[in-house]
Parts: C-alpha cells; structure tokens; sequence
C-alpha cells in the first residue's frame, strides 16, 4: 500500500489531523469567506460531499456513514456501518446514490475490502467489489515504480529509508471517490491507481492507470533526507494516486492525485490535476504543484478548486496554473453546488478540540444560502 493511501485510511481510523479549527480560517484578499453550517458538529472525517441535488450528502469515514445534510445543521443517516466511508454521489437522474466504503486494519494499514454500493429508490443495494477486480486485474502491475538500473549504492539508500527500490503495481485497492456518469458511475481507486467505471448492475471494468510520477533527487532533498550523495540526480518514479473525480461539462474526467511517497516540504508539492478522457481511457496533465490534493471541485467558467490538505487551503487552477484561493485548515473535501455555490468539509481535531464540519463559501458577489434544502 503507498503512503498517501496509508494516510488517507488513517485518518479515517483517527481523525485527529486538523491543527486549527475552521473557524480560524482567513480568507486571501478579503474576498471568498467559508461560513461553517451552523450545528454540522456531529462530522468526524468527511471525505467527500455531493450537492448535485437540493439537499448535500456527505461520507463521514469516522463512524462510517452516509447521510444527508438538514437545514438546521443535523445530519440523517442514509447508510450507518459502512466502514471507511470516503466517495459519495448522486445519479444523474437522481434516482440512485452510491457510496465507497474500506475496510482496513489499522495495525498493518492494509486492506481487506473496498469497493462500491449502489442504492436505488426502493432501497434495492449492489456492490461492486473493487477489491476482487483489482485481486484480478491489477491494473497497474505493468507499470515500474521506483528508480531504473540503480547502482548498488542507491539500492542500499533506498532500502535503508524504506523505500522500494524497484517495483511493479501490486495488488491493493482504496475505493477513495465516485462521480455519476450517464451510464453509470467512475471510481477513483487510490489502492489500484487506477480510474474504474461500474454500471448500475455492479460490472467494474478499467478506464484509466494514473501515470507514475517522477521526482529527481536534488542536493537538498538528499540531504533533508538523511540519504547519501549518491542519490543525487536519481530519479524516483513515484505512484500517483488519485483521490478525486468530477466530470466536467466538457465530458471529460478530472482527477486529484496525491504523490505515492512522502508528501512533505523536503520533496515539495506534487500533488496533481490530471484530465481523462472517458472514451479512450488517454489521460492529460492539466496541472502540478499541490500539496496533499484531496479533493476538486469545477467551477462554472473552467476553473478547477483544489483541497491542499497539507497546505490547509483551497487552491484554484486557471489554464494550467495553481493560486492559493482561500485559507481553510483540515479542508478535506471541495465541491461546486447549484447557482455557482462553492461547497467545503473539514476533518475533526482533537487537540484543540474542534468537530469536522461542512462549509459554505461566499465570494463577496454572491448569496447562497437557501440555494438547498434538508
């Protein structure tokens, strides 16, 4: 399992990963502000939310639920007992919801089971195993991971740090997000690296492999690192591992990846935004430089909005390039509501304590509440 992947099931373990509340949150210019819905308190690791309809749903991956947002703040459950909740979202015709879910233990950060339920209007339930499929598939074991030819010196580094040196994709599956297609649904698996498409009736199949991501080792990552200087000028070809998906208006398919190694400033941001095309499955890099991105959102004139988890803001993308949006720490997940509505959660924290919460964004220009209903 990478360890973007193992982050992501840990903090769904113990969501005590936000450092300042959301109400200490300062907007860049003065201009977007997030509102925190009043009473959301009962949020623990809300990975994802969906406003596609008139009321938000949410996954909260802390107790394992599914449920939608009411007016006065409350949370109904849809679905309880769904472990490692993370992905949620609304068919496009509004007569279906589906949900991933994870089961991992925590002592080894592995694995189990992951995959997709699909629920219909009559409560009528169907799971697509992502699990099984990647145990059959595996998607990505054609692609190598690590570094290419090392030298002696650079295989011992590598070892000594814990890092594969040389490697294939193995077998591992994270259901982290779903978006609704016309057929159907997509799943971004961040065990599998890979993009899934599932019908209504279950059947999985492959879309796309995120492409591995290469860092070449400078001078002072080498030595931030602790590595000796042999590493120096080796490239490392990283896993991406895609955390979200949104299809655009354009058709296509948009993508967050975290990096497969660490995440941190000693290797500098290089989270990405990928575009997919869901015909060909040919993927396109449409921009790079995040820290931790979690989750995107698509705005109404082709800007795309980024969760910097590590960075503790939402970034937005404007033809290829990355602005700092809105300061906003423990933001896990973003999304594009109606009218142009700008959507945010936040994890929860212990110390200090503070709840996981749902946010709304104004832009100064814009009104949005009572754009949805409970």
């Amino acid at each position: 399992m990478t360890r973007p992947t193992r982050m992501l099931a840990a903090v769904a373990a113990a969501s005590a990963f936000l450092l300042v509340p959301p109400t200490a949150a300062s907007a860049h210019g003065g201009h977007p502000t997030p509102h925190p819905v009043p009473r959301s308190d009962q949020l623990a690791a809300p990975f994802n939310i969906d406003t596609s309809g008139r009321s938000v749903l949410v996954a909260d991956g802390g107790p394992g639920l599914v449920g939608r947002l009411q007016r006065d703040g409350s949370i109904t459950p849809i679905a309880t007992e769904q472990p490692g909740a993370s992905g949620v979202a609304r068919s496009r015709d509004g007569k279906r919801i589906a949900w991933t879910t994870t089961v991992t233990d925590f002592s080894t950060f592995e694995n189990s089971e992951s995959g997709l339920t699909i629920r219909d209007a009559r409560g009528r339930t169907t799971y697509a195993d992502t699990h099984a499929f990647e145990v059959a598939k595996n998607p990505d074991s054609r692609i190598r991971y690590g570094v290419r030819n090392p030298s002696q010196c650079v295989t011992d580094a590598f070892t000594a740090a814990q890092f594969p040196v040389s490697y294939t994709g193995g077998v591992d599956s994270h259901a982290y997000s779903v978006a609704a297609t016309r057929s159907g649904w997509v799943v971004a698996d961040a065990g599998a690296n890979a993009l899934f498409t599932v019908t209504n009736s279950g059947r999985i199949r492959t879309l796309a492999v995120l492409p591995a991501q290469p860092t070449t080792f400078t001078a002072e990552m080498t030595a931030a690192l602790g590595l000796p200087d042999c590493v120096v000028g080796v490239t490392y070809r990283f896993e991406s591992v895609p955390t979200d998906v949104e299809v655009g208006r354009d058709g296509m398919l948009y993508v967050t990846t975290l990096p497969g190694g660490p995440e941190s400033p000693v290797l500098g941001a290089r989270g990405s935004v990928y575009r997919v095309d869901p015909r060909t499955g040919e993927v396109c890099l449409v921009a790079r430089g995040l820290l931790g991105a979690t989750n995107l959102a698509l705005g109404s004139h082709g800007e795309i909005y980024v969760a910097e988890l590590f960075a503790g803001r939402i970034s937005v993308v404007r033809h290829g390039k990355v602005r700092p949006y809105l300061d906003l720490p423990g933001v896990v997940a973003v999304e594009s509501g109606r009218n142009g509505s700008l959507w945010a959660a936040t994890l929860g924290n212990e110390d200090p304590p503070a709840p996981g919460t749902i946010v709304q964004i104004y832009d100064g220009k814009k009104h949005w509440r009572g754009s949805w209903k409970g």
